[in-house]
């Protein structure tokens, strides 16, 4: 069984995850969408909430899982024997990043290979950061996040 690992914050989650997540889910048997804990960002909702927003979001996908992790990504792997991590890519400057953790993740366990995915067009310019900026400052994000994300939203203002 072809099994890929897609990690994330996704704080909140969009609709170029879910794209990416479409997309990657017809290319392998099992995706494992796995919302990780970052300590260096202050999130917009809780571990829990975003596991269940992205369980939600993702329950039309059937060989979909969601999950959390905290930790090392090449730790996560090795526990979900997991050989493909799927990365999405929206511009250059992502690559940049991308790339260097994708190299730094292959030093320290070679067993895996990084794919990056490029989200459809109309959600190339997405992020969860642009998201949250918008909200704040009292804008419509409806266009670019699920349902569930705006209803949440609402629950927070």
């Amino acid at each position: 069984m072809r099994t890929a690992f897609f990690p994330g914050t996704f704080d909140p989650v969009t609709l170029g995850h879910v794209d990416v997540v479409r997309r990657a889910a017809a290319l392998f048997d099992k995706l494992i969408v796995a919302v990780a804990v970052n300590t260096s960002k202050e999130p917009m909702f809780s571990l829990e909430k975003r596991v269940e927003m992205l369980k939600r979001t993702c329950s039309g996908i059937a060989n979909a899982e969601v999950i959390s992790f905290e930790g090392l990504l090449v730790d996560a792997i090795e526990k979900y024997g997991v050989v493909t991590v799927v990365r999405g890519l929206r511009a250059i400057s992502d690559f940049e990043y991308e790339f260097q953790m994708a190299m730094m993740n292959r030093e320290i366990n070679a067993k895996f290979e990084t794919v990056f995915l490029m989200p459809s067009p109309q959600y190339s310019f997405v992020s969860s950061r642009m998201i949250k900026e918008i909200v704040s400052l009292g804008g419509d994000v409806s266009p670019f996040v699920p349902g569930i994300v705006m209803d949440e939203m609402g629950a927070r203002r």
